[in-house]
């Protein structure tokens, strides 16, 4: 068995709605590696998830981070904590990418994506909406 991932609270939505863009082209690849290579993948929902509360396999190649932080630290924490807060994620919790994407489904509707996704500059460009619509709509129980 291979080690877990290790994602930050918000990097859990950002998995979810990620198309492709990013910070600079290593981010890219980096993310597109994880999101595409991985959590898209045959197996993706197995996929094995450790929730961390510092810099994780997305922020690798970040042009933001800074050590095992960020550049804009205060904005990240804030992220993380309402994130945290919103899909009952605390550290060190471990979940596959399956039941990760089945407690963004429950906990997160568009308003509440509203609240603990603002201020991030992504929310603007609409993948995190679509992809919580896709993921509301597949299934629907």
């Amino acid at each position: 068995m291979s080690a877990p991932l290790k994602f930050r609270p918000h990097h859990f939505l950002c998995a979810l709605g990620f198309e492709g863009k990013g910070y600079s082209s290593g981010f890219i690849a980096n993310m597109s590696g994880i999101v595409d290579g991985q959590l898209r993948g045959p197996q993706g929902d197995e996929t094995v998830i450790e929730v961390v509360r510092d810099a994780d396999a997305i922020c690798a190649p970040c042009p933001q981070r800074i050590g095992a932080g960020c550049a804009k630290q205060d904005r990240i924490t804030a992220l993380d904590d309402a994130h945290a807060d919103a899909l009952r994620l605390t550290g060190g919790d471990r979940l596959t990418w399956g039941e990760a994407q089945a407690r963004i489904k429950e906990h997160v509707t568009p308003e509440v994506m509203e609240r603990i996704c603002g201020g991030c500059g992504w929310l603007e460009q609409g993948m995190c909406r679509r992809a919580l619509a896709r993921l509301r709509a597949d299934g629907s129980d």
